[in-house]
């Protein structure tokens, strides 16, 4: 059992609100996993300054980033150090930092993972002060891996590309070896993070986000909700049983994801709002 929130802004004037909107959605899931929480978000200017490469780190302090990176900038939250600096950042983090742990990179956005209580985790972050057009959030109750910050969610294995998932991949061990023979690395023994890299892995070889999703219903076996964010896109599926709980508001001014409504209710204008369920297996995509 994990608590799943997101938020996609439509309304430009509630992008200051963005995280102290999801950190009360939040919240209210803690109860749904307290071992650990991560959030990713989209377009705030102090984690990722437009036109900046981003690379959020784990088993780096900001320090030491700044020190391997020259012109970069290094940001603490929590267990994660967030880095922004111009160029391929990704390769020269590789090269200055190989024994970082990559949990998050692109452009625009930033990834923030660590252990303990996701109120206070929350806290840490600085998430109330947040801005942005999107974020993603999940609470976690460890079931088949360590509790770490690598085990947490959000997956992003991707450029901008972030899932949070509640559930579990029965098959996830037989996918895994099937990545890795195409060459796919893994940083843990998470299920989701499979889900993450076969995502990717599909949106490399040119499927759009609700393809490789389609693909993911076909080739995994389970039970599962996921909500699975891109620089652009705010998708949402669930198995074909659908055991796992998920809703969905939608307003004018904003969509939503949550598995409990108690997590949407946070949210302004929510009693104008069309909420629904999602059904099963059918994919939910949502655009800038």
């Amino acid at each position: 059992m994990c608590g799943i929130v997101g938020l996609h802004l439509r309304e430009p004037s509630l992008e200051p609100r963005l995280g102290a909107l999801l950190s009360a959605m939040l919240g209210q899931v803690v109860e749904r996993g307290p071992d650990s929480a991560g959030v990713a978000v989209y377009g705030d200017p102090r984690l990722s300054p437009p036109g900046r490469a981003v690379v959020s780190l784990l088993g780096v302090t900001p320090a030491e980033a700044e020190a391997a990176l020259p012109g970069a900038v290094a940001v603490a939250a929590d267990a994660t150090t967030v880095v922004h600096a111009d160029g391929d950042l990704p390769t020269a983090v590789k090269a200055a930092l190989p024994h970082a742990t990559v949990i998050g990179s692109g452009t625009g956005m930033a990834v923030l993972k660590g252990t303990g209580n996701p109120i206070e985790l929350a806290q840490s972050f600085g998430l109330a002060g947040v801005t942005g057009w999107q974020a993603v959030g999940h609470t976690r109750m460890a079931t088949e891996s360590a509790v770490t910050p690598e085990g947490a969610h959000p997956f992003s294995v991707g450029p901008g590309q972030c899932l949070v998932h509640n559930g579990s991949f029965a098959n996830h061990a037989t996918i895994r070896r099937e990545l890795r023979v195409q060459g796919v690395t893994f940083d843990s023994e998470n299920d989701s993070e499979v889900g993450a890299r076969f995502i990717a892995h599909q949106l490399e070889q040119g499927a759009d986000l609700e393809k490789a999703l389609k693909l993911l219903c076909e080739r995994f076996d389970g039970f599962y909700t996921l909500l699975v964010s891109t620089a652009d896109s705010f998708a949402v599926v669930r198995d074909a049983i659908a055991c796992k709980p998920a809703l969905v508001a939608e307003t004018p001014q904003w969509v939503a994801m949550a598995s409990e409504y108690r997590a949407l209710d946070v949210l302004p204008g929510v009693e104008h709002a069309r909420i629904f369920e999602p059904e099963p297996e059918e994919v939910y995509v949502w655009r800038r």
